[in-house]
């Protein structure tokens, strides 16, 4: 009798306010290193941790950027699983979904050390770890033993399955590219795709966003 091959996806969630190369280095470095089918990008509505989201881009047009940054890269698909929630999004509530649709499905949420070390606090931290391999990139300023040892101190605890996704480390973030466009002191180029360049000037986003 033939058994079914489990299929591997990939799970890139955030605001992505705005998406920028770092979130397509990782996705792109975890399809690779992981052998993953495809890497859903999943922006979401409401995330319970980024409450304050005065001046910031709206769920539809943080959906049209991903949608312009991804485009083109074959194994990249945008998912909107979250991103028309009325109430805040909890990842395990998100990966419980999916794994009752997909039982043939094994989820690797893509995320960095900063989230790692956050982990504990995210909603029921035990179900996400039943339903995902978590798929951790480390940054510079994150000490090569400290970030083993809370691998560690994970595993052991929430019996969880934790990757370490080997890329380039791209220390920028949305808050990086909401400043630069409010003050102009450092070109986008490079730092977020061309489209999704035009689209913010386009739209006049982040004018008005927070110091």
């Amino acid at each position: 009798m033939k058994e079914n091959k489990v299929k591997k996806i990939g799970i890139m969630g955030g605001t992505f306010d705005p998406i920028h190369i770092g979130h397509l280095i990782l996705g792109e470095n975890a399809w690779h290193q992981f052998a993953l089918e495809k890497v859903l990008f999943m922006p979401s509505a409401n995330p319970p941790h980024k409450r304050q989201r005065t001046g910031r881009a709206s769920v539809q047009e943080r959906i049209d950027m991903v949608r312009l940054a991804i485009e083109g890269n074959p194994h990249f698909e945008l998912s909107l699983a979250e991103a028309f929630s009325k109430d805040y999004c909890y990842t395990q509530e998100t990966l419980q979904r999916l794994k009752l649709e997909h039982p043939d499905t094994e989820y690797y949420f893509i995320m960095g050390a900063d989230s790692l070390f956050a982990f504990e606090t995210w909603k029921n931290p035990q179900e996400i770890c039943k339903n995902c391999v978590l798929t951790v990139a480390v940054r510079d300023h994150v000490l090569e033993k400290k970030f083993m040892d809370q691998i560690a101190y994970l595993t052991k605890k929430f019996q969880a399955k934790i990757e370490v996704l080997d890329t380039p480390n791209i220390d920028i973030s949305s808050h990086d590219i909401r400043r630069w466009l409010r003050t102009g002191d450092i070109s986008l180029r490079y730092y977020v795709p061309d489209d999704v360049i035009s689209y913010i000037i386009t739209n006049n986003l982040y004018s008005e966003c927070e110091n």
